[in-house]
């Protein structure tokens, strides 16, 4: 026996002391005692004597699985042994023919050794109870009588069944289920009642001297409940218990969190609506809504705040699912008395589930959907659910530094948030279609107040209100307020939004822009010529040499003005003349910024590459098109006459280039391009050409190279089959002057695949 304690021993190290060839001879040793047919008597043996907890663990683990998967073929004598031996040890008793002096006694180890032979214990019930064993219960409740070990080896054992058996929060097997029930029915019919009692005495009479342990057997007890007959629980001895445990102040806080877990539990169980909402009234859950603004950071308060919500839920259903009508009317005086205490503990506790709450808020708002208009006391409550959001959206302040410069800490919390936050906006849309006003109001005063606030606070404050206003907005019907349009167009183009000094704020509104564009673009036709004269600059400033910010870049690098462009001046409710002046008459302007500004080139390098006639009077926008082609000629010229001055602002904003070409050619069909209005399709054909140069004068720019086969991916949709012939100089030259890379095999791919089905 000494070698095999040992082998545990070397088995269970984790030191990194023992060699690997002394750790697998010891597993490989124990792993042959294992299949011993004398298995049983050599754990249970083990079990009287060794002090040393690994090899404790280890023996119960051996019972557990050969209990588990040898049980059927276990001759009858030891499973009695088994069974007896395991039993004994539960109940605190020493086996027969084991002296006192030198036993050890299970009960008094580590509560992993309980909580394993707890387990061997269930394991046993599975198989035999209550064909075999029936009286595994009835025979274990007279031993609790010996005190604190025996009634915390009794909370352990109905724990573990729970969890092994009995509840459906884990994955069962059909035969699980089937086991399950017949457990929960003998014990119904058999021993359930003597269980509560036991419950009920041990609390009573333990509660001051022992309340840890009074904790734990309600703890157990609260799993119980919904599924034993609910009037051994609410009735005149142990409901008033549990809410004096609930009330006394002197109590521990884990006790009476505890009784309160027991009376979430009573107020959860399912049962007839009539009989749910007579006991809900019953309860007089009143005498504990003060206990919450005590210490709103107790675990008591998270403790209550869980009941009060829960009876609050079950109040919503009573009202929504109960026929009648004097039922549904008490159902809600009892919700309407219940429901300021749910708010305040839903901005002030730590609540263990917020998605219960925000489930139980919208099921609380969705009943108002049918009511017109609402009442003085429901639009109070719609200000509270809607002060509910704004509070639990809110960054802690404690995140603020690593916010700023978001860290692994910050990135970790924002995260945290998103998800977090995604659950209260559903509920914030709910709110606003019910009370599109009320909403209005409340955000509008959320903004104001934010602003005015110290400033230790309104950083999170005012980053909470702009989110209610953007996620609202996000969900109201664009068809409402038309006439608002002029004043949104405002708000983006002048310095609150796209000229903004900031350029992380431009940046942002310009990508706000795009999506304002994509979705109300055919209701924008009338304002094109004066959303083009106000984003003159910006398209200049983005497009200008060394412009690019190197700490701005991916979804917010600025080129989304452009797509918004795109996405305006290309639809088919544009004119074709004035389609066409955009993309291609409004050079000369273009040309004047560009040798403002840059001092780069001259009048005759602008115009003679491109050949395209400069008319004598031009609308104030820039050509977008014709303004990139320009640079991108200059700055290939320059690249090779001035023996590669400055090549990487050169190449940067070449980048540039192609991203706000490539931006700008998105809201262009190729329907449009090759079918109705030819003529734009001719003057993407003139860029392509112009950017295939850039391989031949930047051959091995990885990036350049990327860039264009982007670009000439965007062309293949955009044109058709009039890329065609452009496609083998293209190809060629990158084949010629890299490996391949997938973005280059994509392109292959799908030119086929374009080409091919044609």
């Amino acid at each position: 026996m000494e070698d095999l304690e040992k082998a545990i021993l070397i088995s269970f190290d984790e030191s990194g002391r023992v060699e690997s060839a002394l750790k697998l001879q010891a597993v490989g040793f124990i792993d042959k005692i294992k299949e011993s047919p004398l298995i049983c008597s050599i754990c249970v043996e083990r079990l009287c004597f060794s002090k040393l907890v690994q090899v404790q663990f280890w023996c119960l683990q051996c019972l557990h699985d050969v209990i588990r998967v040898r049980y059927s073929s276990m001759s009858l004598d030891e499973k009695g042994f088994v069974r007896k031996s395991v039993f004994s040890m539960a109940c605190f008793e020493r086996l027969e023919g084991v002296d006192d002096e030198s036993s050890v006694r299970v009960l008094e180890g580590p509560p992993f050794i309980k909580n394993k032979l707890a387990q061997v214990l269930v394991t046993l019930i599975y198989f035999e109870y209550p064909l075999i064993w029936s009286s595994v219960f009835v025979d274990y409740l007279p031993h609790l009588g010996k005190g604190a070990p025996v009634i915390d080896m009794f909370c352990r054992i109905l724990n573990a069944l729970d969890d092994e058996l009995i509840s459906l929060d884990y994955t069962r097997t059909q035969d699980e289920l089937v086991v399950a029930t017949r457990v929960k029915d003998a014990m119904r019919q058999q021993c359930v009642a003597q269980i509560v009692r036991a419950w009920y005495n041990i609390v009573s009479l333990y509660r001051n001297s022992d309340p840890d342990l009074c904790s734990s057997v309600l703890d157990s007890m609260r799993r119980y409940i919904s599924w034993i007959d609910i009037g051994l629980i609410v009735n005149d001895a142990f409901i008033p218990l549990l809410f004096e445990l609930i009330l006394v102040k002197g109590l521990p806080e884990q006790l009476r969190g505890s009784a309160a877990g027991c009376v979430l539990a009573v107020v959860s169980k399912r049962m007839d609506l009539q009989a749910k909402l007579s006991l809900l009234q019953n309860l007089k859950i009143s005498r504990v809504f003060g206990l919450v603004a005590e210490d709103s950071d107790s675990e008591l308060a998270s403790k209550i705040a869980s009941l009060l919500t829960g009876y609050a839920t079950e109040l919503l259903e009573c009202s929504k699912k109960l026929n009648s009508e004097d039922l549904k009317q008490t159902s809600m005086e009892l919700l309407d008395e219940v429901l300021p205490s749910v708010f305040f503990v839903t901005q002030n506790c730590e609540v263990d589930n917020a998605f219960s709450i925000v489930q139980f808020l919208l099921g609380f708002v969705a009943t108002m959907k049918s009511l017109s208009p609402l009442t003085e006391k429901q639009l109070l409550h719609v200000g509270q659910i809607l002060e509910v959001i704004r509070t639990q959206i809110c960054y802690d302040p404690i995140y603020r530094n690593n916010l700023d410069v978001l860290d692994k800490i910050g990135r970790e919390e924002e995260g945290r948030m998103v998800e977090f936050r995604k659950d209260f906006f559903v509920l914030l849309r709910s709110v606003g279609r019910v009370a599109p006003d009320v909403t209005q109001m409340f955000i509008r005063n959320s903004l104001g107040n934010a602003v005015a606030s110290s400033s230790d606070r309104n950083v999170e404050e005012v980053e909470a209100a702009l989110s209610l206003f953007y996620a609202f907005g996000e969900s109201i019907n664009d068809e409402v307020n038309d006439q608002y349009l002029h004043l949104v167009l405002a708000a983006f183009l002048d310095e609150r939004g796209i000229h903004h000094p900031n350029i992380n704020v431009s940046r942002r509104a310009s990508y706000l822009f795009m999506r304002v564009v994509k979705s109300l673009k055919a209701k924008l036709v009338p304002f094109i010529e004066n959303i083009l004269q106000n984003l003159q600059d910006t398209v200049a400033q983005f497009t200008r040499m060394n412009s690019m910010s190197k700490e701005l870049s991916g979804s917010e690098d600025g080129s989304h003005i452009f797509e918004a462009i795109g996405l305006l001046i290309g639809m088919e409710d544009v004119p074709p003349e004035k389609q066409s002046e955009y993309l291609s008459s409004l050079l000369t302007p273009l040309c004047q910024q560009v040798k403002v500004e840059l001092a780069v080139m001259e009048s005759a390098l602008v115009y003679l590459p491109l050949g395209i006639p400069c008319p004598p009077s031009l609308p104030t926008f820039i050509l977008l098109i014709a303004a990139a082609l320009i640079q991108v000629e200059v700055l290939l010229i320059n690249a090779k006459v001035q023996n590669a001055e400055d090549p990487v602002a050169k190449i940067a904003n070449i980048q540039q280039i192609i991203m706000a070409i490539n931006a700008l050619s998105k809201g262009f069909s190729e329907r449009l391009v090759t079918a109705s209005r030819p003529a734009i399709g001719l003057m993407f054909k003139q860029t392509l050409d112009v950017l295939l140069q850039i391989l031949v004068v930047f051959p091995k720019i990885e990036p350049l190279r990327t860039k264009v086969t982007s670009f000439i991916h965007r062309m293949v949709d955009t044109l058709g089959a009039s890329v065609f012939p452009y496609l083998p100089k293209a190809l060629e030259q990158l084949l010629a002057e890299s490996e391949v890379q997938n973005i280059l095999l994509e392109l292959i791919f799908e030119s086929f695949s374009y080409f091919g089905s044609r």
